[in-house]
């Protein structure tokens, strides 16, 4: 019976240890799957590459005050849509991890009217800013499956 115990054990052990080795044989790749190379977390630049990319083209159409790759803040000028010329919008994009998530990303917005003369600041629907936080993301996520594909 002590026997059959011990050799038991020696074959659970090896068989643990054959898993181990199988397991960390695969760790040492020196060459990272293809799917790594567009991995949600990528940050040549600090913050998440696709996060980045895809924040400056969706507030491209206003003038840029500030973009800030390594500390991910994009500030951009106040903006009139020349069809409504009496409202501006002014948009700060803060990416705020490395990872593409919904929570790496923050945007605030500002508005305001010109009544008399004088831009007032007025409020800020939440859909609004809700809206390009979501047009955002949808961006990120699109260029990530192109680099995956490519």
């Amino acid at each position: 019976m002590r026997n059959l115990d011990r050799t038991a054990r020696s074959a659970a052990t090896l068989v643990l240890g054959g898993i181990a080795v199988l397991g960390l044989s695969a760790c040492g790749s020196k060459e990272a799957p293809r799917a790594d190379l567009a991995a949600a977390q990528v940050t040549s630049i600090g913050v998440n590459s696709y996060l980045w990319r895809a924040a400056l083209e969706t507030v491209g159409f206003a003038p840029l005050l500030q973009a800030d790759s390594a500390g991910g803040v994009i500030v951009t000028d106040w903006y009139a849509n020349p069809q409504n010329p009496g409202e501006r919008v002014k948009m700060t994009v803060t990416i705020l991890d490395s990872d593409l998530r919904a929570d790496a990303l923050r945007v605030a917005a500002s508005r305001q009217v010109n009544q008399g003369g004088n831009w007032v600041d007025a409020p800020v629907q939440a859909a609004t800013v809700q809206k390009l936080e979501a047009i955002i993301l949808t961006k990120a996520r699109d260029l990530r499956r192109q680099a995956v594909a490519s």
